[in-house]
């Protein structure tokens, strides 16, 4: 999808349509831009940078919080007109997806004339525009589909991957971040030409698994986490976690522990979306000097309950935070998936069965009147906006 939440918020208010606009929050807050309308991105705005530095960059830019749940529901009306045209649908984010289309020829014609059907139903349904990209793999498409933006179409043929690929930076690759394009870059390897050269052997030495991914993805191959799996087969999450950062360093050890609560209640509801207990919790911890450390804790039983989460998260921050430091951001990480539970004293399974059923409760009353409709009781004082982000929990066709 096009800017997605910026078009989205147009939708609301034809007004914005054409000026810069940045959702994501103010620009005094500490946050970051969540999207940028076009209008801004001439002036250097892009996602994932600070909202202070958008407003330097651009003064005259609209900023808005963001309606989570305008987007939400956006996507959703998304994922229906998608699966109007293929049973297999992956939803990568909340706006953006792949559709494998093998077969569906008769029903909806070559490539080309399938995506401008697309266009034209993704448009009379949502009001908003799409940009698509057509390939033998995932990976190509999704770079045909970013060469191809603003509602446009790219296709790059059977056996033309490589030759379309080549020339390409390689932070065009998925994947390859600012820490990997240094990497690489300090090999000489600067585009994707200069990977596809290199042999699998190279790659595997000095990248390891991840090398032999580089090799594939040079060659337009699908290869590499989330890429070594099928389209619709899902698939659950190798962790799941939330941090929050504040907009005023805070020494306030009550603050802390309840946004610590209001954290483990977003990761608990996450893993038990999933169907999850997580056996390994872990603190991130970041001071006002930038200094960041992270502290995991195996837990005797897994769960995914909020009160034990927040339980054993606030134990780790009670060991390592230096009382009167100031503190700029908390993180919750969950990971290492269990199926079952360790034995517990009888009074232990007392509690851990109410708070089953408790929990149980309030999941069901989030389910019909939003996440904060229940809280625990630690975690008031912590409530803070969520930021509006590319992944939430409760993506369309993730549950």
């Amino acid at each position: 999808m096009d800017a997605f939440f910026v078009s989205v918020e147009e939708l609301f208010d034809p007004t914005l349509r054409g000026k810069p606009v940045v959702v994501g929050g103010r620009p005094n807050e500490r946050g970051v831009v969540s999207a940028v309308s076009y209008a801004a991105r001439k002036f250097g705005v892009h996602s994932a940078m600070p909202l202070r530095t958008a407003y330097r960059l651009c003064p005259q830019a609209i900023f808005l919080e963001g309606h989570r749940d305008r987007y939400l529901d956006y996507s959703h009306r998304v994922h229906q007109v998608l699966c109007e045209f293929s049973p297999l649908v992956e939803m990568a984010s909340i706006d953006e997806a792949y559709l494998d289309m093998t077969g569906t020829g008769r029903l909806h014609g070559p490539p080309l004339r399938a995506a401008d059907r697309l266009h034209q139903r993704m448009k009379a349904a949502t009001g908003l525009n799409c940009s698509v990209g057509i390939a033998t793999s995932r990976l190509v498409a999704k770079i045909c589909s970013d060469q191809a933006k603003p509602n446009g179409v790219l296709w790059v043929a059977p056996g033309c991957e490589a030759a379309f690929l080549a020339p390409l930076d390689v932070r065009k690759v998925p994947g390859v971040g600012k820490v990997t394009e240094k990497n690489l870059h300090s090999f000489g390897i600067r585009k994707v030409g200069d990977l596809a050269r290199l042999d699998e052997a190279f790659l595997a030495a000095r990248f390891g698994k991840w090398g032999l991914a580089l090799a594939g993805k040079a060659q337009g191959l699908d290869a590499g986490g989330w890429y070594d799996g099928e389209i619709g087969e899902g698939g659950g999450p190798k962790s799941i976690s939330h941090e929050h950062t504040f907009n005023q360093d805070t020494a306030d050890a009550s603050q802390m522990e309840a946004t610590l609560a209001r954290l483990c209640e977003q990761v608990g509801r996450r893993v038990r979306e999933h169907n999850l207990l997580a056996r390994t919790i872990q603190l991130k911890l970041r001071y006002q000097d930038f200094t960041t450390i992270t502290r995991a804790h195996t837990m005797a039983r897994p769960t995914g309950l909020d009160a034990e989460l927040f339980d054993e998260i606030r134990e780790l921050f009670r060991r390592n935070w230096k009382p009167g430091r100031a503190v700029r951001l908390l993180g919750v990480h969950a990971s290492g998936w269990d199926e079952g539970g360790g034995q517990l004293g009888l009074l232990d399974q007392d509690r851990h069965d109410r708070w089953t059923q408790a929990t149980a409760a309030a999941d069901k009353m989030r389910d019909k009147f939003g996440d904060s409709a229940v809280s625990l009781a630690a975690s008031m004082k912590g409530r803070y906006r969520e930021r509006t982000h590319d992944s939430p929990p409760d993506l369309p066709g993730k549950k």
